[in-house]
């Protein structure tokens, strides 16, 4: 994959984002983003702007963040220097160590602040979706913590390939609720979710999961996200000396990229690389591939790059990692691939799952299987730049993939 080089307009547009004069007052990155949502949540959406602006650098509330990351999430996460895959690759890999949070998966870090949002905001109870599982079970960790009750909305697909995390949801005082409808998967979770919202805006609170949905959503999540990418950087160059040649991450909504990628925004020496799901082929429907396949439309309240077909249909998608599993993605990566500052790969199913098998028999750790679509990318892109260094963001523990890698592993 040739790297694209980024022209004056566009750094002039990566140098506003950089100085937070994007997204603009309307929640637009560029062309993407903005605030597409029923009547009956504009008075929501509102108050919840208005309450970031409030909150969310005010010092006493960054305080107790700050403090509950450290002592009860387990912040800073670790820098792993991946020492047998560095030598099978020919380059030095580092992992950044999402999986060693509380929870296990970068989600806790969004979940966490925006528990203790609703919490100032003044929320009854709290709603949430999720695909692979991490992000119902950090919302009802975060909600059990806060003391709100909470309702998490999984599509009947993924309750049955996420058993272990609908447990531990249940097992956190949180209610359950399969979604039968659509795809049944992400996509029916966030309609859902949606639906209870709109019908309770005054009491509810909605913590999206990742950097979609109608405005501030998306800048909200990047903010709490960012610690991700904050963290890597200083560990870098307090334990190699130098910022990487590389950064790769798994991308289905897109939070965990967007967190680990934004600290290395402006140094442009950086390349940075998210890696979607490829599925089963390229064929629509086979894969959730949304910035290499998609087109522009409005899904879950944002206008970003999505997959649908001619007639502006939104379409299945397939991946065996549930967390991916999303026919759109956020609206600042569609963004940033506009402008040319991060570029997006795709990798298949079968190219995950041996990098799974890879990353346990090297380096004695079990990837989510979302993580490993990052290290089918990494991979490539070591063997076409040998010597160099590459951060691959470890976005997830794999144990509740076990009922899926179970399966194939016995139908192979």
């Amino acid at each position: 994959m040739k790297r694209k080089t980024m022209n004056d307009k566009n750094k002039i547009f990566l140098k506003q984002l950089l100085n937070r004069e994007i997204p603009d007052q309307n929640g637009r990155f560029g062309k993407f983003g903005g605030q597409y949502a029923p009547e009956t949540l504009m008075p929501a959406l509102k108050k919840l702007d208005e309450s970031i602006r409030q909150y969310l650098n005010d010092e006493s509330f960054q305080k107790e963040l700050v403090e509950e990351l450290h002592q009860w999430a387990g912040r800073p996460t670790g820098l792993t220097s991946a020492k047998t895959i560095s030598k099978l690759w020919g380059a030095q890999v580092y992992l950044k160590r999402e999986d060693l949070t509380h929870t296990g998966a970068h989600k806790i870090n969004n979940a966490l602040g925006q528990a203790l949002l609703a919490k100032k905001i003044g929320a009854k109870r709290v709603v949430a979706e999720t695909g692979a599982g991490q992000h119902g079970v950090a919302s009802a960790a975060a909600c059990a913590r806060i003391g709100i009750p909470c309702t998490v909305y999984m599509g009947a697909v993924d309750i049955a390939r996420q058993a272990p995390n609908v447990d531990r949801m249940k097992q956190l005082g949180a209610e359950v609720v399969s979604v039968t409808a659509g795809d049944q998967t992400l996509r029916a979770a966030i309609d859902e979710a949606f639906r209870d919202w709109v019908s309770n805006p005054d009491d509810t609170y909605y913590i999206i999961g990742s950097v979609v949905g109608p405005h501030p959503y998306p800048f909200l999540v990047r903010e709490l996200q960012s610690i991700i990418g904050k963290e890597a950087r200083e560990q870098l160059l307090s334990q190699h000396g130098a910022l990487p040649n590389a950064v790769f991450a798994c991308v289905g909504g897109g939070s965990n990229a967007i967190g680990i990628f934004h600290a290395f925004l402006g140094d442009e020496e950086v390349e940075l690389i998210g890696v979607e799901a490829g599925g089963k082929s390229q064929n629509l429907g086979d894969n959730a591939a949304t910035l290499a396949s998609g087109k522009p439309g409005i899904l879950h309240g944002s206008y970003s790059m999505l997959l649908h077909d001619n007639d502006g249909l939104i379409q299945e998608t397939h991946s065996v990692s549930a967390g991916l599993d999303y026919p759109g993605v956020g609206p600042e990566h569609a963004f940033l691939q506009s402008i040319g500052r991060v570029s997006y790969i795709s990798a298949q199913d079968s190219e995950a799952l041996k990098q799974v098998k890879e990353c346990c028999s090297s380096e004695g750790i079990l990837p989510a299987l979302e993580s490993a679509h990052a290290f089918v990318g990494a991979k490539k892109w070591a063997q076409n730049n040998p010597g160099k260094t590459l951060l691959i963001g470890l976005s997830g523990r794999g144990d509740k993939d076990m009922p899926t890698l179970s399966k194939v592993m016995h139908d192979e």
